[in-house]
């Protein structure tokens, strides 16, 4: 049998993409995700595609069960986001799309590290035109800094591979493990932060919020879950992971009920849902390893479905802050009971898909000894009802009358929110079916009494505590306003100095500033001819405050441990 590997398809689509127009471009890009679903199912379990570096063996295939449920994710996740943006006629994305899908196939397909870093680099070189394909000023801004932080993960992750290289002789993607080696924490901290860990994680919620309506629904699917499959490839069972996940579960919700942007706020709860992923590969037994797979599984789903549904508000509205809408549910409503269908699967609803892979690693937990960890995890799960569960769904549609001129949004923008409801509810009805497709054998039973009625209290409390926070008028707000997180610490803490020093990379002066927007600029329009913004370095020096952040963090980690 001819052996094409997974990412192969894409690559072609994208180079025919960049020369078909109309009904032929449309046509090419649909039927490569349903043709590689159809080569990856034939493809199975294996591996081909063996070559030598100087004395290493690598190998561009390699799939066994884990490797494959993100596989057949991935595809699913690019069929959906191609009929959601069936609809755009802008080159750049399209073929930025399809180089993108293409590149995570290729690293959840890659047999050794150094085939992995190639499409690591790959990820961050095409993800990154979907947010400057807005083409305004602030995604300018976010791209540059989204891609910085990208890059340097790249570079950790390269740092750590001739390190492990040099140790072992051997580039073999396998367990690592964190120990007293410099590669096993530099490579952790490469895919921290693609998987968007603590004083990381700004890239993501600066970033996808700004892209275009059909870029955030490819950005959501793909970046963070390769870093998920690698974390849970090379770091299965470290502890650390149990506390950092914890954190990311928890703090994002805070930020995510002040803020007014909407999809600002899923951008929020995503780092929110990772964290639960991050848990249960931090705990690392068999049911943890399923239900962290599981979840990044729905996550896609259910999260795409968010995102589609508010990047149907934008599209057809123009507008995104919660306060500016309301009332949409009288001209929308097929896609409010859409929405309305992704939040109640976020919220983990029983008989929706986030309540079958949720209730896992909750239950792993609890098994392991990490009951603070529980409970933890019970307060996020509160939170995310709270706030993409109720939220989303009631500003958007619902609270006050906006008086907006609006109407459904395009066909294929419908026909891929519904597919993406009807596998959440598929899922949260039959949840057989997605555990059969689970790297690790297991028994478990998510529809017991304990489950049911422990998550039917959390979530009626839960919307209590919306209730009482909108009758006090508590948010959202109607002014504008900049929600800091991290970035205080940042701004606080670095000297001006330090920050000058990073910062000088980018702002040496007003001409070397204008030539590097000039640069950018010109990126983009000789892709695609459309108009230009002003002021991409106007915060030139959080990019290299990050920078410094980085590199405060890693000390941190490598002292941690040392104890």
């Amino acid at each position: 049998m001819f052996e094409v590997a997974p990412f192969i398809p894409f690559f072609v689509a994208a180079l025919l993409a960049g020369v078909l127009r109309g009904r032929a471009r449309a046509l090419i890009t649909l039927a490569v995700p349903v043709l590689g679903l159809a080569n990856l199912w034939l493809l199975g379990s294996g591996s081909f595609g063996h070559y030598g570096i100087l004395d290493f063996d690598l190998l561009l295939f390699r799939a066994d069960k884990l490797s494959l449920l993100f596989g057949y994710l991935f595809h699913i996740a690019a069929l959906i986001a191609v009929i959601y943006a069936l609809h755009v006629r802008d080159t750049l994305q399209q073929v930025a799309s399809m180089l993108y899908a293409g590149s995570a196939l290729g690293a959840v397909f890659a047999g050794d590290l150094l085939t992995l870093f190639i499409f690591w680099e790959l990820l961050a070189l095409t993800s990154v035109f979907l947010v400057w394909a807005r083409r305004t000023g602030r995604a300018y801004v976010s791209g540059l800094r989204y891609f910085t932080l990208h890059i340097l993960s790249g570079l950790l992750l390269l740092g750590g591979i001739v390190f492990y290289g040099q140790a072992h002789e051997t580039l073999s993607f396998g367990q690592i493990g964190l120990s007293d080696s410099a590669y096993s924490w530099l490579i952790f901290l490469a895919f921290g932060i693609k998987c968007a860990f603590p004083f990381f994680h700004n890239w993501l919620t600066d970033a996808y919020p700004e892209s275009t309506p059909t870029g955030t629904v490819f950005l959501s699917a793909f970046t963070t879950k390769v870093a998920v499959y690698c974390l849970a490839r090379t770091y299965p069972g470290t502890e650390l992971l149990v506390y950092i996940g914890a954190t990311m579960a928890c703090f994002p919700i805070f930020y995510a009920v002040i803020e007014n942007d909407l999809r600002r706020v899923l951008a929020y709860s995503l780092i929110n849902q990772l964290g639960f992923m991050v848990v249960g590969i931090g705990i690392g037994t068999s049911l943890a390893i399923n239900g962290a797979v599981a979840h990044a599984f729905n996550d896609v789903i259910f999260k795409g479905l968010l995102f589609m549904s508010m990047g149907a508000v934008l599209h057809v509205t123009g507008r995104i802050n919660g306060s500016e809408l309301g009332g949409l549910y009288k001209k929308m409503p097929k896609t409010t009971v859409l929405c309305i269908i992704g939040a109640a699967s976020i919220s983990a609803f029983p008989l929706f898909s986030g309540f079958v892979s949720k209730s896992m690693v909750m239950s792993a937990a609890i098994k392991n000894g990490y009951e603070g960890v529980w409970l933890i995890l019970l307060f996020a799960s509160a939170g995310v009802f709270h706030h993409a569960g109720i939220k989303i769904p009631y500003f958007a549609f619902f609270a006050h009358d906006a008086k907006l001129p609006a109407r459904e949004p395009p066909v294929n923008m419908l026909v891929a929110m519904s597919i993406a409801a009807a596998l959440s509810l598929t899922v949260g009805i039959y949840p057989q079916a997605l555990y059969s497709l689970l790297p690790h054998e297991m028994s478990y039973t998510p529809y017991d009494l304990t489950h049911v009625l422990t998550q039917l209290q959390l979530l009626f409390f839960s919307a209590l505590a919306f209730v009482w926070l909108n009758l006090r008028h508590l948010y959202p707000p109607e002014l504008p306003s900049v929600n800091l997180d991290a970035e205080w610490l940042y701004r606080r803490l670095l000297p001006d100095a330090a920050r000058g020093l990073f910062g000088g990379l980018f702002a040496l002066d007003k001409r070397l500033r204008a030539a590097a927007t000039r640069g950018v600029e010109r990126l983009i329009t000789g892709l695609a001819d459309h108009h230009r913004a002003d002021g991409i370095l106007a915060r030139n020096w959080l990019t290299g405050s990050m920078v410094a952040g980085v590199v405060l963090l890693l000390a941190i980690y490598l002292i941690l441990g040392s104890l």
